[in-house]
């Protein structure tokens, strides 16, 4: 059973959203209904999350360098 559900929202994300709808060739209701439903789902979840936190290291911070690490011997 679906439910109706009306939303107010500005000119220019209407005309985007019409605009979006025309081009793959949906109504906006169900693009709008796509869109809310990626919205609202749950992450896709990573392969490596189980590993996580499984080695340590000396390092803290990789969150922000992680860049400046990928590549480098982790023995340098």
């Amino acid at each position: 059973m679906g439910h109706a559900l009306i939303l107010n929202v500005p000119e220019e994300l209407y005309r985007s959203l019409i605009q979006r709808a025309e081009e793959v060739g949906q109504k906006p209701e169900s693009l709008a209904v796509q869109l809310l439903k990626a919205a609202t789902s749950p992450g896709v979840s990573d392969p490596l999350e189980p590993f996580i936190g499984a080695l340590s290291s000396q390092r803290t911070d990789w969150a922000d360098r992680h860049d400046a690490y990928l590549g480098k011997s982790p023995r340098r």
